[in-house]
């Protein structure tokens, strides 16, 4: 790289014409981190600096704890450049980028089975995530509720919603910003989403509604919304209270109509109001668009929806931002009409089967139980049938070295005692990858197995040598420190000059 500066003035320290970045003054002046620098400097010094810094990020395609999209083609590549600079709610200047959200909107809910008439357009709205839209779905299930107790003259100052505990935390968020208690369904170790009997034991009058989550994010299962809505349906009809159901499909909604489509968790069932799903998960599209569709007109209260003018009709929205980009939104249409449903199709059934060859590949070191199961997100969780001598920490923090960003994470209450890895196979993950993975997992567990033998005979040396013969129980913590102390040492000894 060439850097160009041109002199401003007498003490101006300015390179040559010709110097290179590398070769400037530039990499090795400090820059000022927590404050702005009094001077300019090149734009081609600014890109080289940040370029640099950003090189020790990881691999956005090896990040395997993500479910959001890290790949799309060229061409909606060059579609969200194109369109990078314009503000989606300036909907006067830009009327075509919100035809095309409508029109995203409209496919969306009829893939989830949305009461539409053929000339009726579907209630929704573009997010910057699943987690806008779950705002904006409980504001409208709190809301609601309110008019109606009010309606009835009883008290609407103490609302709940029913979910498991196995929820992402855009949902602790929701309750604790607006002032909404979450009553949570704790899990078991073998049960790992919502049960729906105890879900609807803990229904009250209170509750504005009983939230599903269709893939949990600990382990890709699909809660049984089918039997919470039967369930639900029993109990309104006892006590004469309406309680609704939510579905959370932030990962699943983009996945269940293409490979389960037998599958009733959406519009079909009738307490089901409102769904949100994740574009930038497997709808396919970069970070950060979701959407949240209703069923119907009367399941949004009219007074959350703000009114523009545009082009001389009537423009409605409801979202908690103002400004946001429009090149996601121009992606997930891109994606919708490229693909189609065969193509969606195609997609999630390689995922399916990719997961199926890492899932297959991780059962056969014969080390590992895999908690995850066949129909779901298609990942693979997976927990160490013996922890004595490692644990499932050690196993993530050993596959960075490997270019891999695998979470470990114990379970939620009550649960907390399991700890597992969990990889998401979204479209780039292909067979190889799930292959050399596993490949790199065994040649782990061969060295963490070498590791923990040589801990346990440097401690029984120690007790020896003290005389007493007794090996004193340690930690892994602090095993693992005193190898890596003593291997540090034995190198240091072999020091014999600058390699």
């Amino acid at each position: 790289m060439v850097v160009s500066v041109a002199a401003t003035g007498p003490g101006t320290d300015a390179e040559p014409v010709s110097s290179t970045f590398f070769a400037s003054r530039y990499v090795r002046d400090p820059l000022p981190r927590y404050r702005m620098p009094e001077r300019s400097i090149p734009r081609e010094a600014a890109q080289q600096i940040i370029s640099d810094e950003l090189m020790l990020d990881g691999n956005p395609r090896l990040n395997l704890a993500s479910f959001v999209t890290t790949w799309m083609e060229p061409e909606c590549d060059k579609l969200i450049m194109d369109s990078i600079n314009k503000n989606y709610v300036d909907m006067d200047e830009y009327p075509v980028t919100t035809e095309l959200q409508n029109r995203c909107v409209n496919m969306i809910a009829h893939l989830f089975n949305a009461p539409i008439k053929e000339d009726e357009t579907a209630i929704g709205v573009g997010t910057v995530g699943s987690s806008e839209a779950i705002m904006l779905a409980g504001l409208a299930f709190k809301r609601k509720w309110q008019n109606k107790r009010k309606e009835q003259g009883k008290p609407c100052d103490r609302p709940n919603i029913v979910t498991g505990a196995n929820v992402q935390v855009c949902w602790e968020k929701f309750a604790r910003y607006f002032e909404v208690e979450l009553k949570e369904v704790k899990l078991s170790e073998g049960y790992y989403v919502m049960d729906p009997v105890k879900a609807v034991e803990m229904v009250d009058e209170n509750t504005i509604c009983v939230a599903a989550i269709l893939g949990s994010t600990l382990t890709g299962e699909f809660e049984d919304v089918k039997q919470l809505n039967d369930l639900l349906t029993e109990k309104n009809k006892e006590t004469g209270w309406d309680v609704p159901i939510h579905v959370d499909a932030a990962s699943g909604g983009f996945i269940a109509p293409f490979l389960y489509p037998e599958l009733e968790w959406d519009f079909r069932l009738p307490l089901v109001k409102s769904i949100n799903v994740s574009g930038h998960k497997y709808g396919l599209v970069y970070p950060g668009v979701g959407w949240v569709i209703w069923r119907s007109k009367d399941d949004l209260p009219e007074e959350l929806i703000f009114h523009i003018n545009y082009l001389g009709t009537d423009q409605p929205t409801f979202t908690l931002n103002f400004s946001k980009g429009s090149c996601q939104i121009i992606a997930q249409y891109y994606q919708l009409i490229r693909l189609g449903f065969e193509g969606y199709r195609n997609i999630m059934e390689n995922c399916q089967e990719n997961a199926a060859i890492l899932r297959e590949g991780i059962a056969a070191t014969g080390r590992f139980d895999v908690l995850s199961k066949d129909a779901g997100v298609p990942l693979v969780a997976f927990s160490l049938r013996d922890s004595s001598r490692f644990s499932v920490f050690d196993v993530s923090e050993n596959l960075r070295r490997f270019g891999w960003i695998v979470p470990a994470y114990t379970m939620p209450a009550d649960a907390e005692h399991v700890a597992v890895l969990r990889v998401v196979v979204r479209e780039d993950f292909s067979r190889s990858l799930a292959e050399r993975l596993v490949s790199d997992v065994r040649k782990i567990l061969r060295e963490l197995d070498a590791r923990a033998t040589h801990a346990v005979r440097v401690a029984t040396a120690t007790a020896e040598q003290s005389g007493d013969g007794v090996v004193a129980k340690k930690s892994v913590l602090e095993i693992e420190r005193e190898v890596a102390a003593r291997w540090m040492n034995a190198v240091n000894k072999k020091k014999t000059g600058v390699c």
